[in-house]
């Protein structure tokens, strides 16, 4: 087991999502879809979607500021801030340093992560890294996602899929053996052609003509990637649980990245945990990439499905492709502990 300096847990969380919801039957008139054939294979019933004005960082913002309300701590005591996303409002600056100034949170360091679907447990991680090293007390990490800018909506394959979000937790010092407990971090960059965006970076820059081909939209191996899930899921939860020293027989809580259904429940499946402990809500926002387990969570505890001593596992993947998996024993200051 990995020897830590201190204990860093989860002390305050809150979560986003707009106001506009678009249905399969909406989607019914826009690409030759159903809503029984959504359903069926992804357990999608309706997703979020921002307004043309809206931002990654706008909903970034919102996320951060019910999470600092719930921790009971100002911008001022963030020393760091960690924004994992796949839809930054630009290429630079951050869209963690445009969240720094709309919390004004102006002593924080702030960066962005990349790793896709995967971005928010990865945040997790580093973020903890700080502040069991003594470095910092307070790191914010922000899952958001504007996926909607980004999609083909001529593309059923893929605009059926995806929602817009965001979920935000603070983390800090929590009690001795609460918190963080085991990780697994992970990439596979071989499957990376798998999961992209072709254009707008320094192998494709933006052109007429790339723009004309629709080369800045998500594009995506939709069987590869769903093989792929189906495999790393349980296997980078086992991975977390051995580094806590744990088995998935202590697992109170699992709550997986909300991409699929059927890829939710192979992962239960695989680590032999009941659906009534699992949590899933991608059928009312789809699949929010970075902002996908922290809003299953924040939805969790709002349910009162996570009490303290709780064994809880995050888990999901992504683009890159990578995984990660983050093993906690659940602690929340101001209830009892088990």
């Amino acid at each position: 087991m990995q020897e830590k300096n201190k204990s860093v847990g989860i002390i305050g969380i809150g979560s986003y999502v707009p106001d506009k919801i678009i249905t399969n039957k909406d989607l019914e008139k826009i690409v030759e879809t159903s809503d029984e054939w959504i359903v069926d294979r992804t357990g999608i019933k309706e997703r979020r979607v921002v307004e043309p004005n809206i931002t990654t960082s706008d909903l970034a913002a919102y996320a951060a500021e019910k999470a600092l309300c719930d921790a009971g701590v100002t911008a001022d005591d963030i020393d760091l801030i960690i924004v994992a996303t796949a839809t930054p409002d630009m290429l630079f600056p951050s869209t963690a340093c445009l969240v720094q100034d709309k919390i004004k949170a102006s002593k924080a360091a702030a960066f962005d992560l990349s790793a896709g679907c995967s971005g928010f447990a990865y945040g997790l991680v580093v973020g903890s890294q700080f502040i069991q090293t003594g470095l910092y007390k307070k790191v914010l990490v922000i899952g958001a996602e504007t996926l909607s800018k980004i999609l083909d909506w001529t593309d059923r394959n893929t605009c059926v899929l995806f929602g817009d979000g965001a979920g935000a937790v603070v983390l800090g010092e929590v009690p001795a053996g609460y918190g963080i407990l085991g990780v697994d971090l992970g990439a596979d960059g071989s499957g990376g052609e798998l999961l992209k965006i072709p254009a707008g970076g320094s192998r494709q820059p933006a052109t007429v003509e790339s723009v004309t081909a629709r080369q800045h939209f998500l594009q995506m191996s939709g069987s590869d990637v769903f093989k792929f899930a189906i495999k790393v899921m349980g296997e980078a939860a086992i991975k977390a649980l051995d580094n806590a020293g744990l088995s998935n027989e202590d697992i109170d809580c699992l709550i997986p990245h909300q991409a699929n259904n059927r890829i939710i429940q192979s992962a239960a499946k695989r680590l032999k945990v009941p659906m009534e402990k699992v949590v899933v809500n991608v059928d009312k926002y789809g699949n929010t990439s970075a902002a996908s387990i922290p809003l299953a969570m924040d939805e969790a505890i709002k349910n009162d499905k996570l009490q303290n001593g709780d064994i809880v596992v995050l888990v999901g993947f992504g683009a890159g492709l990578t995984w990660a998996s983050c093993v906690m024993k659940w602690y929340k200051e101001g209830k009892s502990i088990v």
